[in-house]
């Protein structure tokens, strides 16, 4: 198994978090949906997470650079919480 932080966009700091939620391999990373951790990372450990944080996430799932996903994924994110009132980056 390969650690988490061998992803694209996954540094100490959200390998750190991903592990406080009990993922600690790429393997056990890539067969979650990226908006679930991303929710269960707000929810279980830290709810300052920003825009950034999301699209690294998402774009860790689908091997590609977090700026290239950025508008994708807070767009899918706002239609399913729309209320949500993300901090800054």
């Amino acid at each position: 198994m390969s650690k988490v932080s061998t992803l694209p966009n996954i540094g100490k700091v959200i390998e750190g978090k991903l592990n406080k939620i009990g993922i600690y391999s790429a393997e056990e990373f890539l067969v979650q949906d990226p908006y679930d951790v991303f929710e269960t990372l707000l929810r279980k450990v830290d709810p300052t997470l920003c825009r950034c944080a999301l699209a690294s996430i998402v774009g860790a799932s689908k091997k590609e650079k977090w700026h290239l996903v950025m508008k994708e994924a807070v767009k899918n994110f706002e239609e399913k919480h729309p209320k949500y009132q993300w901090g800054p980056c």
